[in-house]
C-alpha cells in the first residue's frame, strides 16, 4: 500500500481587489493618490507595492524614515497593504528575477486590477521606465502555469484589467494607444495632498512647488472633464461600454 504524501496548503492573505506599484515610495501617492483614497471608500481593498525603498537620497537618514512616511502616507489614504520589495533604487533594471519578485506579490494578494507607471519620464529617475517594464511583465507572469518551484508554489492568478498611470509632472508622457480618461478626485484631492506630505523628506519647504504642480495638474484635468480634480489614468486593454449614454451624460432623469 502507497504512503500517501500530505500537501501543507500555503495560507494566503485577504485578497486584495486592486495594487498600485511604484518604484519608490511616494511614486504611486503622486500619480495616482487620489484614485486609491476614492477606491478605499468605495470600499474596495487596496495595496501599494513599492519595487525600492528609495534609499538613498539625499535628505533621508535611512530607510527606517522613508519606510515610516511611507506607512504615514498609505495610512492617510486608508489603503489596506503597503509591501516594499528588496530591489535597489537607483539600479532598478527589468530583469527575470525583478518580474518574479512582483508577480509572487500579485499571486500571493490575488487582485483584480493592477495600476502601474505609464511610460519614461525625462529628467527624472530612469527607474520608473524600469518599473513600468516589471509591472507589465509581472502580471503576465503572475497567470503562468508549471513554474512553481519559481514562485514557491504560490497559486496562479489571473490579473483581470491593467491601467497605467502617467507620472510625469514637468514633461507628462504618455504611451501610444490604450484608453485615456479622467478618475474624478474631487472629494480626495486633499487626502491625496496629505499623503504627500508625509514625505518630509523628500519634499521639505524648499519643494513646495511640487505640490503646486500636482495640485494645478489635477484641477486642469479635473477641470476637462468637469470635476474639481482629476487624475489622468490609461486603461492598457480596450474599454467597453454597456450604457454609452449614462457612461457620458449620467443617470437618465425620471420623466
Amino acid at each position: 500500500m502507497g504512503t500517501l504524501v500530505s500537501e501543507t496548503a500555503i495560507e494566503l492573505p485577504e485578497p486584495l481587489d486592486v495594487i498600485a506599484v511604484g518604484a519608490h515610495p511616494d511614486d504611486v501617492e503622486i500619480a495616482c493618490g487620489g484614485t486609491l483614497a476614492r477606491m478605499v471608500q468605495q470600499g474596495l481593498r487596496v495595496g501599494i507595492v513599492d519595487l525600492t525603498d528609495g534609499e538613498p537620497t539625499p535628505l533621508s537618514p535611512g530607510p527606517e524614515v522613508r519606510l515610516e512616511e511611507a506607512r504615514a502616507a498609505a495610512q492617510v489614504l486608508g489603503v489596506q497593504v503597503r509591501e516594499t520589495l528588496e530591489l535597489p533604487n537607483r539600479r532598478l533594471f527589468d530583469g527575470f528575477e525583478e518580474r518574479v519578485a512582483l508577480a509572487k506579490v500579485f499571486r500571493r494578494y490575488r487582485p483584480r486590477l493592477v495600476l502601474g507607471i505609464a511610460d519614461k519620464t525625462p529628467m527624472a529617475s530612469p527607474d520608473h521606465w524600469q518599473a513600468m517594464q516589471i509591472t507589465d511583465a509581472a502580471i503576465f507572469y503572475s497567470r503562468l502555469t508549471k513554474w512553481d518551484d519559481l514562485f514557491e508554489n504560490l497559486p496562479v492568478h489571473r490579473i483581470q484589467k491593467q491601467i497605467w498611470y502617467p507620472l510625469g509632472l514637468q514633461t507628462p508622457s504618455m504611451p501610444e494607444g490604450g484608453g485615456r480618461f479622467v478618475s474624478d478626485i474631487s472629494g480626495t484631492l486633499e487626502l491625496k495632498l496629505e499623503s504627500i506630505r508625509q514625505y518630509k523628506t523628500q519634499f521639505p519647504p524648499g519643494k513646495q512647488r511640487v505640490f503646486q504642480l500636482v495640485e494645478s495638474q489635477n484641477r486642469l484635468l479635473g477641470t476637462t472633464a468637469g470635476f474639481d480634480a482629476g487624475e489622468m489614468l490609461i486603461a492598457a486593454t480596450t474599454l467597453g461600454l454597456r450604457n454609452v449614454f449614462e457612461t457620458v451624460c449620467g443617470p437618465v432623469a425620471d420623466k
